[in-house]
């Protein structure tokens, strides 16, 4: 057995004819991985507090971040990493940046490494961003003469160029992320390492960060994303991996792992729907089930962003396990502080949806003009019992996410089509 943290290195295959060949070697290979952290119930902030208390107990918690994750993640693929908060997704990736050293297990990454996980993380507040780009690009593996030949180009990218000289403990939370976020791109790292990056930064930054995805993705490099935008994980990854508890749940394509996360993700369900058997499975599966919730075009593939004024479209795909008479289905869009832009639901419609049986699927559509205000929408969806008062089967908030562009904003929660007459007496 391999002791933590070493690399260990592929065996060839023999081939008929006596020919050997290495098999392709991943571009991340993880294996047995753990990691706990110890949590103390006693914090003591300076050497006097110690001396008054040293013979107080000191016992600690243990938190198991990680636990036993093994997964390899082939050059040139993108691969996503989902999970609810606290699922150890983020923990696992800070592993892989070795930020963390491991308890158990090995990490194995071919290549150059360039993480983008942390805001902030490598930046020094009291430097200019001009500074800050030089020395975190050498930090990452570029030569000083490579940084320099960069850094207009890392700046223009991050649109930033009125605020080189500025030191970054001036700038604004949405300036460190583009700025970082230039930095990790232009390194021409082998493999990197990207969290929640999607979920930060104003609409233009996020659009860009998708042109961008887009782009190396063409060129073959090798991503890791860590988000929770289901969207965006079914656009880009060509596999995802989902995790709860520290735990691999599934590893497999994105539109099953999609389905795993909304599986693990309930708000609310009827009390006597669900049954627990154990931290992950479910014993008894609720009456209704939401299996996905996305925005899709003509074609019925899954979209992240669109014009203000193109049509719009939502599905959403409800499995039922028993039979249900009249339920309702409902989706309605966020924005980024909660707040509801727009809803709807077959009760709004005037109709009853009749019976469903145990076995069936609906799916619903929902199309509308999209005149909502730039900016970042999430996208919540439920099926509940006909009637008043009763709790939903099923509701998700967050199922996917939409960017809306326009060229420009009247400022209020939709820019709806109008005519603005002025007359002169």
């Amino acid at each position: 057995m391999l002791p933590s943290g070493t690399v260990s290195t592929a065996l060839s295959q023999d081939l008929p004819g006596g020919m050997a060949v290495a098999p392709a070697v991943p571009a991340v290979s993880v294996r047995n991985v753990s990691k706990t952290f110890r949590m103390p119930h006693e914090r003591y902030n300076t050497l006097k507090e110690r001396a008054l208390h040293v013979f107080r107990p000191r016992g600690h918690d243990e938190l198991e971040a990680v636990k036993d994750v093994s997964v390899d993640i082939a050059q040139g693929e993108f691969f996503g990493i989902v999970g609810r908060n606290g699922s150890g997704k983020s923990t696992l990736l800070k592993c892989l940046a070795g930020i963390y050293d491991i308890d158990s297990g090995t990490v194995q990454i071919e290549g150059r490494l360039s993480p983008f996980i942390e805001l902030g993380v490598g930046f020094n507040p009291e430097l200019a961003a001009r500074d800050n780009v030089i020395i975190n690009a050498i930090m990452l593996g570029l030569t000083r003469k490579q940084a320099l030949e960069r850094v207009d180009d890392i700046i223009a990218f991050a649109e930033l160029e009125a605020f080189t000289e500025l030191k970054l403990k001036n700038y604004s939370s949405g300036m460190h992320v583009r700025l970082a976020f230039s930095i990790a791109i232009q390194v021409d790292a082998d493999v990197l390492l990207i969290d929640e990056v999607l979920a930060v930064g104003d609409a233009a930054f996020q659009q860009k960060c998708h042109d961008e995805f887009t782009r190396m993705k063409a060129a073959g490099r090798t991503i890791v994303l860590v988000t929770h935008d289901m969207a965006a994980v079914e656009h880009f990854c060509d596999r995802a991996l989902v995790m709860e508890h520290g735990r691999v749940v599934r590893i497999g394509d994105p539109p099953a792992i999609a389905r795993e996360y909304n599986s693990l993700n309930f708000r609310a369900v009827r009390a006597e729907a669900l049954v627990l058997d154990g931290p992950d499975t479910l014993k008894h599966a609720p009456i209704a089930e939401l299996v996905s919730a996305i925005f899709e075009n003509d074609e019925g593939l899954p979209y992240a962003a669109m014009h203000q004024g193109e049509q719009c479209r939502i599905r959403i795909d409800v499995h039922f396990h028993a039979d249900a008479q009249n339920p309702i289905f409902a989706v309605a869009l966020r924005d980024d502080r909660g707040k509801a832009a727009f809803a709807t639901s077959s009760e709004l419609q005037g109709g009853s949806t009749g019976p469903f049986r145990a076995g069936e699927t609906a799916t619903v559509w929902v199309e509308f003009d999209n005149w909502l205000a730039p900016g970042r929408y999430n996208l919540e969806a439920s099926v509940s019992p006909d009637g008043l008062g009763g709790n939903a089967y099923d509701l998700r908030e967050a199922m996917s996410s939409l960017l809306v562009h326009a060229t420009r904003s009247g400022g209020g929660a939709a820019d709806l089509p109008h005519e603005l007459h002025i007359e002169r007496s």
